[in-house]
């Protein structure tokens, strides 16, 4: 049986036109959302789009499959409506916990969104610099729902969004490996770091990176927020982070 969120996502990539602008729309990678879309298609029994070198286009099957799941995903939200004003559950307080580094990227424009669908919510945003602190608050009850990297050992509900993408910083003008190569960080072992104050969490992850590649950063520069680390004027630094689950 096709889920809503199946009916979603095909739905957002034809109004969208490719996969690419979907995912952002109903907020998932590109990889999940083609995943839900091979499923419908074979709850449907064949193929519903056909994936072209700028855009996306419908199939006979996904043509004939569009208005009927358009008009489910309408009456799903009559439903949702329907049954919060029921419940008064569009006023009300929600606090959200997140680990700085994943405010900007991430979480500001889900915000934005959330903040369209339920105006009459009040969204109140707590940010950590490490996760243990973050954690800590939420064992206290500080936080009704966390932003953050996957905890070790946390028992409680845990939804994975996804992957995010760290990435090294070179000066201005400096070639890097090229386009699909990875860094060597040994090759970085002698250079001066753009680094993270030892209370942010992502300092514990690039001494990680660089333990693992065999040497110490050497520290040119310190900031407390992930923001200032591109910023920060040393004649030759990198900034690094690394691909870690949320």
């Amino acid at each position: 049986m096709a889920t809503v969120r199946q009916l979603e996502c095909f739905v957002a990539v034809v109004e969208c036109g490719s996969f690419t602008a979907a995912a952002e729309r109903v907020l998932m990678t590109q990889p999940a959302l083609s995943r839900s879309i091979r499923e419908l298609e074979r709850v449907v029994g064949g193929a519903l789009l056909e994936r072209q070198p700028r855009r996306a286009v419908l199939t006979p099957v996904g043509r004939a499959v569009l208005p009927a799941a358009q008009a489910a995903l309408a009456e799903v939200k009559r439903v949702r409506e329907l049954g919060r004003r029921a419940a008064n559950l569009d006023a009300g307080e929600l606090r959200v916990a997140a680990v700085q580094s994943l405010t900007l990227a991430a979480l500001l424009p889900v915000v934005r969104e959330w903040r369209r669908r339920h105006s009459g919510v009040e969204l109140r945003l707590t940010e950590f610099a490490s996760l243990d602190r973050l954690v800590e608050a939420m064992r206290a009850g500080a936080a009704d729902v966390a932003v953050a990297p996957r905890p070790e050992g946390w028992t409680g509900p845990l939804r994975e969004l996804g992957v995010e993408e760290f990435v090294v910083v070179l000066p201005a003008g400096e070639e890097g490996p090229g386009p699909g190569r990875r860094l060597d960080l040994r090759a970085l072992s002698n250079r001066a770091w753009v680094h993270y104050e030892p209370a942010n969490g992502l300092s514990t992850v690039v001494d990680a990176a660089c333990a693992a590649a065999g040497f110490a950063p050497r520290v040119a520069v310190r900031t407390a927020q992930s923001s200032a680390a591109p910023a920060s004027p040393p004649p030759a630094w990198v900034r690094l982070s690394c691909r870690q689950t949320c």
